[in-house]
């Protein structure tokens, strides 16, 4: 099987009776029970107030749930400190979202390398890594413009590429094709399948269902529970 079907890699999410409570009484996540493999490609779906905001930051260690339990690469991640956090954070996932948050005024090359400070490597070896991974996503003619020189899908392409320079366990992408046209957004989807296709571990966070149903598992959210999985029902 490929990277993107494989039912059998090694969990890199695992959460177990996740509830989120806001003061009032609401609950965010209700309970939610979900496992996600090395090397699988999942949609986390649902309309706006549904939790998937909740959920991808739970998952990507930005906020702690009201009860149950959050293992993130291995790591229960009630057990961990707040350094201990950013580094599983830093080490282990890569963030991608709707607006790029590149820094203005800084070259593709330097945006992608300065995601790499955590690592403690000379500017030169970051500049270097950054410029492998920038011709990875076919922006190798692009590494000196800066954001506001790059068009929507270039942002976004030189963002994925921040994203997975240290190489992550897993690549968190909310809404990545909400500020994109069209045919941006479908040459950003292609982009992840083919990361996933090398074997990244990819959890794409969107209300889109066109996008959710182009990748093979589809998690489907509702008040804060989940209503479906495709991984369930081929189980």
């Amino acid at each position: 099987m490929s990277p993107a079907t494989s039912p059998s890699g090694e969990p890199v999410v695992e959460l177990t009776a996740v509830r989120k409570e806001y003061p009032g009484g609401v609950a965010a996540l209700a309970g939610v029970d979900l496992t996600v493999r090395r090397g699988e490609m999942t949609a986390i779906v649902g309309p706006s107030g549904s939790g998937k905001s909740t959920l991808l930051h739970i998952v990507g260690t930005l906020d702690r749930p009201s009860s149950g339990s959050v293992r993130i690469a291995g790591h229960e991640v009630a057990d961990l400190r707040d350094r201990e956090l950013s580094a599983l954070r830093a080490q282990s996932l890569g963030f991608v979202f709707q607006s790029f948050h590149l820094a203005p005024g800084v070259s593709a090359l330097d945006n992608v390398a300065d995601g790499l400070l955590y690592s403690g490597r000379p500017l030169r070896t970051r500049r270097r890594e950054a410029a492998e991974v920038l011709e990875r996503v076919g922006l190798a003619d692009r590494m000196a413009h800066r954001p506001h020189e790059l068009s929507g899908g270039q942002k976004q392409r030189a963002a994925i590429a921040r994203a997975i320079a240290g190489d992550p366990v897993l690549l968190l992408a909310d809404e990545p094709t909400g500020a994109l046209d069209t045919a941006s957004g479908d040459a950003v989807m292609a982009l992840l399948h083919d990361l996933n296709a090398g074997g990244t571990t990819i959890a794409v966070i969107t209300h889109d269902h066109e996008i959710a149903a182009t990748l093979p598992r589809r998690v489907r959210l509702r008040d804060g529970l989940i209503v479906s999985d495709t991984a369930r029902a081929a189980a």
